[in-house]
C-alpha cells in the first residue's frame, strides 16, 4: 500500500508569508524565516517512506520550488479556496488514485519529530483520521485513510477553535487517532519559543536537524 505525504507550503516571498511575524519584524525577515523552515522541513522529511508531494502556492511558483525540492518531492498546486478546500482537494485527488493513507503537514513546525509522521501512517492502518494538535488550537498534521471525512468545511481557519471545530464535524463512528501536541511558528512569540527550544535541545546534546531555522532564529534581536 502506497503512503502519501503532502507538505503544504507557500513560496517564501516578502509580504506573502508569515504576515504576523512580518508585522512585528519585517516582510523580508519573515520570508527568510519561512524559507529556512521550508528547506529544513523538506530535508528532514525526505527520508519518509512515502510518495512525497510539495503542495504549493501560488500557482506560478513551480519553477522556483522545483529547484528547492531537488527531485525529492513531486509538485502539485494547492489551487483556489480556503485551507479546508485546498486540503480536501489534495486528499480527494490522491484517494482517487487508489491510495488509502494520506498524511499532510505544513512547513511551520521545523522541530516536529520525524517519528510523529511515521506514527501517523501506522495509526492510519486502523484509524480513519489522525490529528496532530497544535498548541495554538489548530493542528500541525492531519491524516486520512480510505475516505475523506467531513472535517474541511465550516472551519474558522487560522483561529484557536480549528481543532475543536474539526472534532465537532468528525463522524461519531469515525475511528480517530490523536498524536502528541506540537507547535507551529507563525508569530514573533512563536519564534522566540522556537529559539529557546533549540537552545534547550543543544544543551542536552540533541540535534533537531534544522540548521537554517536555527541560524535565522539566532538573528532575531537584530530584526526587532
Amino acid at each position: 500500500m502506497t503512503n502519501i505525504l503532502g507538505i503544504f507550503a507557500k513560496l517564501p516571498q516578502p509580504g506573502q508569508v508569515k504576515t504576523r511575524l512580518a508585522a512585528a519584524t519585517s516582510p523580508a525577515f519573515a520570508a527568510e524565516v519561512a524559507d529556512a523552515m521550508l528547506r529544513d522541513t523538506l530535508d528532514r522529511l525526505a527520508g519518509i517512506d512515502a510518495e512525497r508531494w510539495l503542495v504549493f502556492a501560488p500557482t506560478d511558483a513551480d519553477a522556483a520550488l522545483t529547484e528547492i525540492v531537488s527531485g525529492r518531492y513531486q509538485l502539485t498546486r494547492q489551487g483556489d479556496g480556503d485551507l479546508g478546500q485546498r486540503l480536501q482537494r489534495f486528499i480527494q485527488a490522491k484517494m482517487r488514485t487508489g491510495t488509502e493513507r494520506i498524511v499532510v503537514v505544513g512547513a511551520d513546525s521545523p522541530t516536529m519529530p520525524i517519528d510523529i509522521v511515521e506514527l501517523a501512517f501506522r495509526e492510519l492502518a486502523s484509524a480513519n483520521v489522525v490529528v496532530g494538535p497544535a498548541t495554538d488550537g489548530g493542528y500541525y498534521l492531519i491524516g486520512c485513510a480510505r475516505r475523506v471525512p467531513p472535517i474541511f468545511t465550516g472551519i474558522a481557519w487560522g483561529t484557536a477553535t480549528v481543532l475543536r471545530d474539526t472534532m465537532v464535524r468528525l463522524d461519531a463512528d469515525a475511528r480517530f487517532a490523536l498524536l502528541p501536541p506540537w507547535y507551529d511558528v507563525d508569530t514573533l512569540d512563536d519564534l522566540r519559543m522556537l529559539r529557546g527550544h533549540l537552545d534547550a535541545l543543544a544543551r542536552v546534546g540533541m540535534d533537531p536537524a534544522c540548521p537554517r531555522t536555527k541560524r535565522m532564529s539566532a538573528t532575531l534581536e537584530s530584526h526587532q
